[in-house]
């Protein structure tokens, strides 16, 4: 226990039982008993307090690794998370883009082929007209050789309208 070995031990009762006689003896070794067994049980109990805080710290220490490793896990995972979903919006913007530049050419080409179809119906309009001018004019020479066809004009029309008084 203290590095005692038989032979000391041996020593030390042969003198206890010189120095306390036969009749204390037996209450001193119960005593001694006593005091050695309250020792050893607060050594035990220091020594157990000890190694459990010793135990606590590395949990501590341990929980304090595991806890950076889970958050720069998690911050990784964000960073992950973040890109993927830059990259899906990144996607989702292209193809928004891809359908927006078909719609506008679908619409810019409806836009050229109605302007086409206009100024063809425009151009095929002119060319009637010109057709038709010398055919108007024949029509127009006709009524001024029968005069009996034009309509007089009343006299309060011409005054009403200042614009065609001021011409004649």
């Amino acid at each position: 226990m203290f590095g005692i070995s038989f032979p000391e031990i041996t020593i030390i009762l042969i003198v206890a039982v010189i120095a306390l006689g036969p009749e204390k003896l037996p209450s001193a070794l119960v005593e001694i008993a006593k005091y050695f067994k309250v020792i050893k049980k607060s050594i035990n109990d220091a020594k157990a307090t000890f190694d459990q805080e010793v135990r606590i710290a590395e949990l501590k220490e341990d929980a304090k690794k595991y806890k950076e490793s889970i958050s720069k896990t998690t911050e990784t995972m964000r960073k992950k998370l973040t890109f993927e979903e830059l990259d899906e919006i990144k996607s989702g913007l292209n193809s928004v883009k891809d359908t927006l530049n078909a719609g506008l050419s679908d619409i810019e080409s409806s836009v050229n082929t109605t302007l086409n179809e206009a100024e063809n119906s425009l151009n095929s309009t002119q060319n009637l007209a010109q057709n038709s001018t010398p055919n108007s004019a024949q029509a127009q020479a006709q009524p001024e050789a029968h005069p009996q066809a034009q309509p007089e004009a009343h006299p309060q029309a011409q005054n009403s309208n200042p614009t065609q008084n001021s011409k004649e």
